[in-house]
């Protein structure tokens, strides 16, 4: 029986969420949350590594971020559908950790699965607070959806961002886990090239969003609905 988590990473293969929202899930462990990760398949049609050597690697990734579950959820890598038995499998494991907040790729990118990933996981997560919604566990909706926007291209402004400063080495740690896949490379997933080896384009990367809330790091956010604010006095980021 998996333990209920306060944040849940969902990602189409393993290393997709080190790459968008690792250091955010680093720094929830920090504030005391309980954080989980669910991996929709195993990454077995991908060019680089195996299935078994990317388990182990999402396994050591978990344990240096401070992860405390981590889930496979089985599906075939390449061929994700929103479909009524995909769905299925995603809401139970969503009625088993029991989500307050939910991290979910953005709904656009160039990987088929991640933008597939994203409607599905998302209508998944509505459908796991219906009683009646033929699934296994009991009814649970989380409260809130966040759509990770690390290394979009096209000109979406982030809702917010979350600083990563003091969790940026540890995030960095976490991705050179997956070995096999990232060792000399210069690009992976959404991340286009630009003639950067890959850890330094994520240094890159992560930097720039930084600089939006001036600060040294940062991982940006999308939600779609409008956040509240409750104090204006004490708002940060400098406007001057």
């Amino acid at each position: 029986m998996a333990k209920a988590v306060d944040l849940l990473a969902i990602g189409a293969h393993p290393d997709d969420v080190e790459l968008s929202c690792g250091g955010t899930l680093i720094k929830a462990a920090k504030q005391g949350h309980v954080t989980g990760i669910v991996d929709l398949t195993r990454g077995e049609t991908a060019t680089r590594g195996t299935p078994h050597t990317r388990t182990e690697e999402a396994a050591e990734a978990a344990r240096a971020m401070g992860v405390t579950e981590r889930v496979n959820a089985g599906l075939p890598d390449g061929h994700l559908h929103n479909s009524d038995d995909m769905r299925r499998t995603v809401v139970e494991l969503v009625r088993s950790l029991r989500p307050r907040t939910v991290i979910l790729p953005f709904p656009v990118g160039r990987h088929p699965d991640h933008r597939i990933a994203s409607e599905l996981c998302r209508d998944a997560c509505f459908l796991a607070g219906l009683r009646n919604y033929s699934a296994g566990g009991k009814a649970h909706r989380p409260s809130k959806i966040l759509y990770a926007l690390a290394y979009r291209e096209d000109p979406v402004k982030p809702t917010f961002v979350v600083d990563i400063s003091a969790e940026f080495d540890a995030k960095l740690e976490a991705v050179r886990c997956y070995r096999s896949q990232f060792d000399g490379v210069k690009t992976a997933g959404e991340i286009f090239p630009t003639g950067q080896d890959l850890y330094d384009l994520i240094r890159t990367q992560n930097a720039h969003y930084g600089s939006l809330i001036r600060t040294s790091y940062g991982e940006p956010y999308m939600t779609y609905e409008t956040v509240r604010v409750d104090d204006v006095v004490t708002m940060g980021v400098v406007s001057m």
